[in-house]
């Protein structure tokens, strides 16, 4: 069985379903809470008392077993019979009231589900090349690094309480169908030569600025790509600001360093990182040149499409809106097992597919599909949409209504409708883009989408350039209208993307103008979004979730020292006895000076002024103090008198002491708690038994 078949863990549920009983019942506030709940992928909606449950899916890897199990969970728990899927091969779920969304997890493992970390400031679903282990093209199937990346970061203490949500992809070839442009880190497979390993790139976004990725390495060995990975997170937790949520993504620190000065500060945590894991099993996968055939492109393939084992080809499934019914779930479902499939996938582009079906299956399968009202793609229907204003507290538009109305027309242009700048659909990275926006026009607040053309986060492609802004009103026309540009003005042969950007945006002002201006006489003809009978307006609902809340400094220090205790001890391991003190060291001085702060002290760099102060803030637990002294002493011994039985005696004595550090905290904690104040100083995932900073890794 895959790791990626059984990905959920039952006591982490069960601490998640108390938490929910302590917030109900007025014991837990709602900064603590909320922290949690993304962490378990628990997403509040417009609606009040009901959320969504996105479900995390690797690579977007399905089975009629997983299918069965979304189906029953929707049927049993939702208000509302439709999933969504996501442009991140996610699956998500609305309308579930929160004193149920503990039984919709429980539910989900049971079918080897989970929802852990697929929102907050964590690693995100990593989106793979859809065709993973079947395109002819590809040097080497992604899907083993793909289950080592995920068994490796997912609840791993490094990603727990990241500055931002970080995403990543996984290429198999140069073509990059997994579109790492766009990525904070992004990982294409490629061949140097004789030689095959990855190409690495990092830094990429969209919404709010959108950034392409910069290349960090031209060429790694596949033994070296979870070091690689890995310091570059380290990079983001180090340097992002976590103080200002709009500019914590690790695309402005491209900004802020430069490109060559953000490899060099990856570079340094390079070094460290290959030093830690040196020994750890990496992901192996077999490498060949791969064929040079059509490159299936980001999502599904428009069409069947021959797989590289001969006979046997992909069935693309045109989902519209990325919408299903427990119906069609189920009908999915029983065509797997049916036809003995292996899998369905979900894609980027919102749509889903089956590998490995025999040519003599496919006009049954053909059927199968439509009489769950499925069928395969068709010129011009490569619309994606975002849920927008239908459940998002962040959505200014309803891209869900307006996304069905538009097409890409004869030439099956990429069209990305998202409700705001965020562009969960990936507006920059379509043929013609747009997201929603609200602007004032004689008076009045209009709702807009911002253009975007020319986007592909492909291999060889950029991210869209921005178009004007036209009042949603009048978008169908606007799509139409720049169809038949292209249409009219293209070479022979000539991709919309290379016509859009040969055109320029100064043509797309000119061509579109009039659908700008709005005149007074017209203005009642604009006021309303696309299915809302009254004027426009956005509703100020506190700020989304997508990142999550404020972060808790002290909750974030434990899980940086949880980090630092898993290098220690692979270095130990390796008798690499003073980099292990080092990290030791870490450990210490983090600890030291977040409960020192949290108690309103000062942060000293030298662990005996530390252990000072923190007496100093702390007197009625001197013997803390007292022990944070003697490690200073500890810590100070010459290398050369380090040796296995000095340091496990060490490192025992360090455990034990953050262990009470700890229970103080959750102390002062609830003390904080009954008079009411501030939320906890720890993450709800760190109050609980199974946050033990003694063991080898955080098991939550």
């Amino acid at each position: 069985m895959s790791y990626l078949d059984n990905l959920a863990n039952d006591e982490e549920i069960d601490l998640y379903a108390q938490s929910v009983q302590e917030y109900v019942d007025l014991n837990m506030d709602v900064a603590r809470f909320t922290a949690g709940r993304l962490q378990m992928g628990i997403y509040g909606q417009r609606q009040e008392g009901v959320h969504m449950v996105r479900i995390k899916l690797p690579g977007g890897r399905l089975t009629a077993r997983k299918l069965k199990t979304i189906a029953s969970a929707l049927e049993t728990y939702s208000r509302h019979d439709v999933v969504h899927i996501t442009t991140r091969q996610d699956i998500q779920m609305h309308y579930v009231p929160l004193e149920q969304t503990p039984a919709v997890l429980r539910h989900l493992a049971a079918g080897g589900l989970t929802t852990r970390e697929a929102c907050g400031n964590t690693i995100r679903n990593i989106t793979t090349c859809p065709l993973a282990g079947v395109c002819p093209r590809e040097h080497v199937d992604v899907t083993k690094h793909l289950e080592g990346t995920v068994e490796h970061l997912l609840r791993n203490p490094l990603t727990q309480q990241m500055p931002r949500k970080f995403k990543i992809s996984l290429s198999a070839c140069e073509s990059d169908c997994a579109q790492g442009m766009m990525h904070d880190l992004g990982v294409i497979a490629v061949r140097d030569g004789d030689r095959f390993g990855f190409k690495v790139v990092a830094g990429g976004g969209l919404g709010h600025k959108p950034h392409e990725a910069i290349v960090i390495e031209e060429f790694i060995e596949e033994k070296d790509l979870l070091s690689v990975m890995e310091a570059v997170i380290q990079v983001h937790n180090r340097y992002s600001d976590r103080r200002k949520r709009a500019k914590s993504r690790i695309k402005f620190l491209v900004d802020k360093f430069g490109p060559e000065g953000f490899v060099e500060k990856y570079r340094e945590e390079l070094v460290r990182t290959t030093s830690a894991l040196a020994t750890l099993d990496y992901p192996k996968g077999e490498w060949s040149a791969g064929a040079d055939t059509e490159v299936p492109g980001l999502g599904a393939p428009r069409h069947i499409f021959a797989q590289k084992q001969p006979g046997y080809y992909v069935f693309p499934i045109s989902v519209p809106m990325g919408n299903l019914n427990v119906e069609q779930l189920r009908g999915l479902a029983n065509i797997c097992e049916t036809f003995e499939l292996p899998d369905i996938r979900t894609t980027q582009d919102q749509n889903m597919f089956f590998t490995s079906v025999p040519e003599a299956s496919i006009e049954t399968l053909r059927g199968a599909l439509a009489a769950l009202g499925l069928g395969e793609p068709k010129a011009g229907d490569d619309v994606v949409a975002c849920p927008g204003t239908s459940t998002c507290r962040l959505g200014i538009t309803s891209s869900t209504i307006v996304g069905p109305k538009l097409s890409g027309g004869k030439h099956d242009l990429k069209i990305r409708v998202s409700g705001c700048h965020n562009g969960c659909a990936q507006p920059e990275a379509g043929d013609i883009g747009i997201y929603g926006e609200g602007k004032r026009m004689h008076g009045k607040l209009v709702p807009h989408y911002q253009l975007h053309f020319g986007g592909n986060a492909m291999a060889r492609g950029a991210l869209a350039f921005k178009g004007p802004s036209i009042p949603t009103a009048r978008i169908e026309e606007a799509v139409e209208r720049v169809q038949s540009a292209f249409a009219t003005d293209r070479e022979s042969g000539e991709t919309f993307f290379s016509w859009a950007h040969r055109m320029e945006s100064a043509y797309f002002t000119d061509l579109l103008a009039d659908l700008v201006e709005v005149k007074p006489e017209e203005l009642a003809s604009v006021l309303r979004d696309h299915g809302n009978n009254n004027d426009f307006k956005v509703l100020q609902l506190g700020g989304g979730e997508c990142a999550g809340v404020s972060q808790i400094k002290i909750g974030t220090i434990f899980f940086e020292a949880a980090h630092e205790r898993n290098y220690r001890d692979a270095l130990k391991f390796q008798t690499k006895f003073a980099d292990s003190v080092k990290c030791a060291e870490e450990i210490a001085r983090l600890i030291g000076q977040g409960v020192t702060e949290m108690l309103g002290g000062l942060k000293h760099d030298d662990l005996t002024a530390q252990a000072e102060e923190l007496r100093r803030v702390l007197p009625a637990k001197a013997y803390l103090s007292r022990q944070l002294a003697r490690f200073a002493e500890d810590f100070a011994s010459p290398a050369e008198e380090l040796n296995d039985a000095h340091l496990t005696e060490w490192f025992s004595r360090l455990d034990a002491w953050t262990m009470e550090v700890a229970e103080f905290c959750l102390d002062f904690d609830r003390q904080l708690d009954l008079a009411g104040a501030l939320p906890s100083p720890l993450p709800a995932s760190a109050r609980s038994p199974a946050f033990d900073p003694a063991k080898s890794s955080v098991t939550i």
